[in-house]
């Protein structure tokens, strides 16, 4: 499903202007994307999360080079579903 999936159905099922739900989707997404920026876990009871893991630095191999090479430390977003979400899903 698209985002503009997503807003034809808001626009559908609650009656609102096609471009108020857009908007609000636009602005959804963008709060959810400052807050991971910024370092936050942005927690949606009966959804999932959205979260920040921290990867360790960790040696590995080039084999085509024949070298051990270091993979520095970083940050990573992911999300987790809720387990009510996964249940359904299953």
């Amino acid at each position: 499903m698209t985002k503009a999936e997503i807003v034809k159905e808001i626009v559908r099922k609650t009656g609102v202007r096609a471009v108020t739900a857009a908007a609000v989707v636009e602005r959804t997404i963008a709060e959810i994307r400052r807050a991971m920026i910024a370092g936050e876990n942005v927690y949606l009871r009966g959804f999932g999360s959205f979260i920040i893991k921290e990867q360790a630095q960790k040696t590995a191999r080039d084999i085509t080079r024949n070298k051990t090479i270091v993979v520095p430390a970083r940050r990573i977003a992911a999300f987790r579903p809720s387990k009510e979400l996964s249940e359904r899903v299953r």
